[in-house]
């Protein structure tokens, strides 16, 4: 094994899952992956003369590719999801892995697209079934995300609809980080896991913080990049830094809250704690870069106006 996977093989899974499901979950955008079309079943068919009715059985083992199949309103095309897409409820829900993708059980819905993480072995094997591939990866900005969701509106047909998300993110999104005050100045800590693990401002989790100008007190465990922007912190560490803001993203995972991080040794002395500044997030909608993104803002956007408030 070489030296990039020992490192790798020794972050536990759900770091692993972040490194793979948003740049933070690790397989950084490219430009190739983002904008690519999908790949049809045959070079020889003719270009369908209603785009908006080629593909009519979706399967998708992607998460947040589920929340943007149902939100541009291709939702009823969709035959069967991952196992982990379990948002929106009416999602169909399998035992699909989205770990280890098998081809014959993908196939076995008959799909005529398959929507996914980029795996090109996987690809190629879904394509030589005459299974279109739609592949997707974690972006590296918001311009990204948004290009992504545009790409699942030209692929499906909803163009539209695709574009009015959009839209609505964007204007949502602005008006959440107009109606904040300069955060510039003021600390904060992402909790990963229970482990300590944090993410840095270079993975896409911490630039969303940066839109309010907040400090990453991970930013300097991290400085070489060997830990991929997702650094295991000591609690000494933790509370040396004293962050102004704690956000907790291991809530479903791991249990976490308030008072369990209030009952860790010397964290009841923290800034965050005792000024109930300990805010708790939903793992999957920070870990997902889909329309629930303006879910993830407005709960920053909340916190620091609450400091606002309060001073």
């Amino acid at each position: 094994m070489n030296r990039t996977a020992s490192k790798r093989a020794a972050l536990p899974l759900r770091v692993l899952w972040a490194l793979a499901a948003v740049l933070l979950l690790a397989s950084a955008c490219t430009g190739d992956n983002a904008d690519s079309s999908p790949t049809p079943a045959s070079a020889t068919e003719p270009a369908p003369a209603e785009p908006e009715y080629r593909y009519q059985r979706i399967v998708s083992i992607s998460p947040t590719g589920t929340e943007i199949l149902f939100a541009i309103g291709a939702g009823d095309r969709v035959v069967a999801v991952d196992e982990f897409s379990y948002y929106p409820p009416e999602a169909p829900v399998t035992d699909l892995s989205g770990w280890q993708p098998n081809v014959e059980a993908i196939a076995s819905y008959d799909p005529d697209l398959v929507v996914m993480g980029s795996d090109g072995d996987i690809e190629a094997n879904l394509e030589s079934l005459g299974i279109a591939v739609l592949a997707i990866n974690a972006p590296t900005t918001f311009d990204e995300v948004y290009v992504q969701i545009a790409q699942f509106g030209e692929t499906t047909g909803q163009i539209d609809e695709a574009a009015a998300l959009i839209s609505e993110m964007r204007s949502e999104i602005g008006a959440l980080i107009d109606a904040a005050p300069d955060a510039s100045g003021l600390s904060y800590y992402h909790e990963l896991t229970d482990g300590l693990y944090s993410v840095t401002s270079s993975t896409f989790i911490g630039q969303v913080y940066a839109l309010f100008g907040l400090d990453n007190i991970a930013d300097p465990a991290d400085s070489d990049g060997s830990s991929y922007g997702y650094p295991q912190l000591g609690n000494e560490y933790i509370v040396d830094a004293d962050p102004d803001l704690i956000f907790l993203a291991d809530t479903l995972c791991c249990g976490q809250n308030a008072e369990t991080v209030a009952a860790r040794p010397g964290w009841d002395l923290l800034s965050a704690v005792q000024h109930g500044r300990v805010v708790e997030l939903n793992d999957d909608i920070v870990s997902r870069w889909g329309p629930r993104l303006v879910e993830f803002i407005a709960a920053i956007s909340d916190a620091i106006i609450s400091i606002g408030a309060a001073s």
